[in-house]
């Protein structure tokens, strides 16, 4: 694998062999380690979280785990120009089998818990199967934007997730290994989320950085993801769904000045509970019609929940899995996944015109990619697409 960066930090090397180190020790305290001979999955060890199994209809790190792992780590990649799609798909689909099960020994003895690696490929591959399939669009430019070129497109998402943080470098390096100087990394995104709070309903939604519930609406049921989240076809695609990753900076300083009625017009929902301005529960959506006795909204005209609203932008809803960053600056790695990407694209540009949100963000790394089906044994990873 060739990065972008040939000349990594001191930091981002001692990170690494930090991580590989702990990873090392980690495998040497296991009671197998005193028991040679006895090689159990790690994933077996008393107490473990059990896996999350890596094949089926969809790939798992989408709807699965429910909620989702604390822990992510984005990679984006570039294949290399005369590389086929294909046969690199399917090392990495098989690899992923093995890393997610606990039988791949490059886990140095970590046991992987709820790990989840969730594969994507860029607009420019899509294309080359079939300029009319989902997926085969670029993201167009928004407003507030700073994005270097090394941040825009890519080819490949690796999409890594799990509880325990410790995999996620490990699992990365292993990955990225398999690939050799096949891809070469454009740039890469630790994040994790906060504790989850019940929102009625069942479900549950973290807070972001800003102190607000996140990820409310979306296509929760299986019927709202088959009819919002997953794709229906053609074949080579169907089970899939199409995401969109967009670093943002926020400014916090100037957000927290704010009293709390501020911020809560900016959002349309109360800071500490979630439930809309309109009232109501956090889960039931505001009353975008509700007014005061002299005729103000009650979720203002430039809130957030008013802009981004899926029937006041006339499309469907998205399935949000949004990562709170500090690194390179304190922000939000949104992750949104839907069968169109006008569900994104639509919204976003109904949000420029006068949400009360985006002042606060600035977007510095955007991509999409066509989240591949699932995968087995006998159906590879990508084999519909490229096979």
């Amino acid at each position: 694998m060739r990065r972008a960066d040939h000349h990594p930090s001191r930091r981002t090397f001692l990170d690494a062999t930090g991580a590989m180190m702990a990873a090392g020790l980690a495998a040497g305290c296991t009671s197998d380690s005193a028991q040679p001979g006895r090689h159990a999955p790690a994933a077996s060890a008393p107490g473990a979280t059990p896996p999350v199994p890596a094949t089926g209809r969809h790939q798992a790190g989408i709807t699965l785990p429910q909620p989702a792992q604390p822990n992510l780590l984005a990679v984006v990649a570039d294949l290399d120009a005369t590389v086929a799609p294909g046969p690199l798909l399917a090392e990495l689909g098989q690899a992923i089998r093995t890393l997610t099960a606990g039988t791949d020994t490059r886990l140095l003895g970590l046991p992987p818990g709820d790990l989840t690696v969730t594969v994507g490929v860029g607009p420019r591959l899509v294309r080359a199967a079939g300029a009319s399939l989902p997926g085969a669009t670029d993201l167009p430019r928004f407003s507030r934007e700073r994005i270097a070129p090394q941040a825009r497109g890519g080819d490949l998402l690796i999409q890594i997730c799990a509880s325990d943080a410790l995999l996620l470098p490990v699992v990365a390096a292993m990955l990225l290994d398999q690939a050799g100087d096949r891809i070469r990394e454009r740039w890469r995104q630790s994040a994790r989320r906060g504790t989850n709070v019940s929102v009625g309903n069942g479900l549950t939604a973290p807070r972001n950085p800003l102190g607000f519930i996140d990820g409310i609406v979306g296509p929760h049921t299986s019927a709202e993801q088959q009819r919002d989240l997953w794709l229906a076809g053609p074949p080579a695609v169907a089970g899939g769904t199409l995401a969109v990753l967009r670093r943002m900076e926020l400014d916090l300083p100037r957000f927290a000045a704010l009293s709390v009625a501020e911020q809560e017009a900016v959002f349309g929902r109360r800071r500490a509970s979630g439930v809309p301005l309109s009232g109501g529960t956090a889960a039931s959506g505001p009353e975008l019609g509700a007014k005061t006795p002299d005729g103000r909204y009650l979720v203002p005209a430039d809130a957030h929940a008013r802009r981004a609203h899926s029937t006041v932008v006339g499309v469907g809803h998205m399935l949000r899995r949004s990562y709170s960053t500090d690194e390179p600056a304190p922000g939000l790695l949104f992750i949104s996944f839907q069968n169109d990407l006008r569900t994104f694209t639509a919204t976003l540009t109904h949000m420029d015109t006068s949400d009360a949100l985006l002042p606060f963000t600035t977007t510095t790394a955007s991509a999409t990619f066509l989240i591949l089906p699932g995968f087995d044994r006998q159906r590879p990873l990508g084999s519909r697409l490229f096979g």
